[in-house]
């Protein structure tokens, strides 16, 4: 559990100025200024632009803070990059990329159901964050040499479920603390939950649709 106190860590969200009217305008530099002014003294990290393939580099890596790197400016890089930030305890943001070793695409099936059920809950976040953003979410198995996805209906679904669940329960405390901003910041709080029955109407049925044609 993280023992950072938790006094400084909203935004003044009623202060927050809407910066959006449609179409939405998405700049990972927002991402970016949102992110760091959340999260830079509280927990001594910063949001970077990286030139590559993302990276956690822990604060004894790269000076006083440390540094989620998302891949080459994109910004659904930087969302996902943030919601594995978001899940990782205290102890996983002292070690390099949180201490996880990355298996390349073209996983075995085995390796990518330990895949999946390591995405679950980021990949969850990462969607409430995308639905409060205006932006569009795509469910990713990240196996494309490979078997791809164990399960792709039962992964989907898996990923609603806990999306769903955080939305009844709450996210945890530095996912909700960024959703809340990101719903401040691009005007969605009061359209959220329409969108994201919406979101959900788009993406699960997409996955069913593609096994039942795959199967036929």
């Amino acid at each position: 559990m993280d023992t950072v106190a938790p006094r400084k860590f909203l935004l003044a969200l009623g202060a927050l100025k809407t910066h959006n009217r449609q179409p939405m305008n998405h700049s990972p530099n927002d991402l970016i200024m949102l992110f760091n002014d959340l999260f830079r003294e509280v927990f001594r990290t910063t949001l970077v632009r990286g030139s590559a393939e993302p990276e956690y580099r822990p604060a004894g890596n790269t000076g006083e803070y440390a540094q989620i790197a998302f891949a080459h400016g994109y910004y659904s890089s930087a969302l996902h990059e943030i919601s594995h930030w978001c899940v990782a305890g205290e102890h996983r943001r002292t070690l390099l990329d949180y201490g996880y070793w990355y298996c390349p695409d073209g996983r075995t099936p085995a390796q990518q159901r330990a895949f999946e059920q390591a995405e679950v809950k980021p990949q969850a976040i990462e969607w409430l964050l995308s639905v409060a953003a205006g932006w569009r979410f795509h469910i990713s198995v990240d196996n494309l040499s490979g078997d791809g996805a164990s399960d792709a209906g039962k992964f989907c679904c898996s990923v609603r479920d806990q999306a769903e669940d955080y939305l009844d329960k709450g996210l945890p405390q530095r996912a909700q603390s960024f959703f809340d901003t990101l719903k401040a910041f691009y005007g969605t709080r009061d359209t959220f939950k329409a969108a994201w029955r919406d979101d959900v109407g788009r993406v699960v049925p997409l996955y069913f649709a593609k096994e039942h044609y795959e199967a036929n």
